[in-house]
C-alpha cells in the first residue's frame, strides 16, 4: 500500500478552481517531488494531504490515517514543515524544541536536532531574533521532532545559504535511507534532480506528467547530443542500429550525434564493440526546465 494516496482532490476558493483532479501515490521510503510554477495548485495539495484544508472533493489517505477524521493520530507520525510558520515569538529555539518534542509520545532529543540542523549557537536565541535562513532550520527541525514515518517539506532550503542548502539535502537523503517518506515541495531545480526518486509536474491545478527527473526530460522527447572527435576515420554506420540515436554527422572533423534516452552510454558502447576510440567526448542534455516548459507549454518561473 503506497505510504500517501490521493484520488481526485479537488479544491475551489470563489470562482478559481485551484486544485483539479489531482492524484498521487507516493511510495514508501520514496522522496516524492511537486513542481509547479506560482498558483498551479502545489501549496493547497500538501495542505489538504497534511489535514490543513478540507478538499471539496476526493480522497486522502497518509499511511492508511484520513487526515481530517483521525488528525490527532496522523499528527504522532507525519511531519509537516510549510513555508511559513507562526511560532511564539519570545520562546527561544531550545524551548521552542521542548514544547513541540511534549507534542509527542516517542520523538527525537532535542539537542540533538539542534545541532543536526546548524542552529547550535542559537539555542537560546528567541525566535523573533533569529535570521530568515535560522527560522528556517528551526521549522525543518521541528518537523522531525516526532521522528515521523512521513514528512512534507514546502520550499526546504529558501533562505539558506548554499552550504547550509547542502546540509539539509544529506539529512533529507538520511530520511529516505532510515525509511521516511518525504514529499518535497520546491522551486529549486537544483533539488528536486538531486533529491527526488519521482516528481509529479502541475499545472493549472492539474498533474501533467509524473515520473523521475531523468523520465520526465526523455518523456519531452528533448534531443540529447554527443559530441566527439577519432584518430582515425570510422564507419558512422555502427551507430545507425542504435534504438537511441536519431542522427549521426561529421561536422569539422567531429562527429555530432543527437538522439534521446540513455545517449551518452549507448554510443559510448557501440563505439566500444567497434573497437573506435572517442576523444575530447562532450555531451549536452536538455534540463528539467527544459522538460518542465516541453510539457506544461509555460516558462517555469522558481527561483528564490
Amino acid at each position: 500500500m503506497p505510504a500517501i494516496e490521493v484520488r481526485g482532490l479537488r479544491k475551489r476558493y470563489g470562482d478559481t478552481l485551484a486544485v483539479d483532479d489531482v492524484s498521487l501515490s507516493v511510495e514508501t521510503g520514496e522522496i516524492y517531488g511537486v513542481l509547479g510554477r506560482n498558483g498551479a495548485g502545489k501549496t493547497t495539495t500538501v495542505e489538504t494531504i497534511a489535514g490543513l484544508r478540507r478538499p471539496d472533493g476526493g480522497t486522502v489517505r497518509v499511511l492508511g490515517l484520513d487526515p481530517l477524521r483521525d488528525r490527532n493520530r496522523l499528527r504522532q507520525v507525519l511531519g509537516v514543515q510549510l513555508q511559513e510558520a507562526e511560532l511564539h515569538s519570545a520562546l527561544t529555539v531550545r524551548e521552542l524544541m521542548r514544547l513541540y518534542r511534549s507534542f509527542y509520545r516517542e520523538g527525537a532529543d532535542p539537542e540533538e536536532l539542534i545541532e543536526r540542523v546548524g542552529l547550535t549557537e542559537q539555542r537560546r536565541t528567541r525566535f523573533e531574533a533569529l535570521s530568515g535562513g535560522q527560522a528556517q532550520r528551526l521549522n525543518i527541525a521541528l518537523a522531525l521532532l516526532g521522528l515521523p514515518r512521513a514528512v512534507i517539506l514546502d520550499e526546504l532550503t529558501t533562505g539558506l545559504d548554499p552550504d547550509a542548502r547542502r546540509q539539509m539535502w544529506a539529512m533529507v537523503e538520511g530520511l529516505r535511507d532510515d525509511g521516511v517518506t518525504v514529499v518535497l515541495v520546491s522551486h529549486h531545480m537544483e533539488e528536486v534532480e538531486r533529491l527526488c526518486d519521482r516528481l509529479a509536474l502541475l499545472d493549472r491545478g492539474r498533474v501533467v506528467a509524473v515520473d523521475s527527473p531523468a523520465g520526465l526530460v526523455s518523456r519531452a522527447g528533448l534531443e540529447q547530443v554527443v559530441r566527439f572527435r577519432t584518430v582515425e576515420p570510422f564507419d558512422t554506420a555502427v551507430l545507425d542500429r542504435v534504438e537511441e540515436v536519431r542522427s549521426v554527422r561529421v561536422v569539422d572533423g567531429r562527429t555530432v550525434v543527437t538522439g534521446s534516452g540513455n545517449l551518452l552510454h549507448a554510443v559510448s558502447a557501440a563505439l566500444v564493440r567497434a573497437d573506435v576510440v572517442a576523444l575530447d567526448t562532450r555531451f549536452d542534455q536538455a534540463t528539467l526546465e527544459d522538460a518542465f516548459l516541453a510539457l506544461t507549454g509555460s516558462a517555469f518561473d522558481g527561483g528564490e
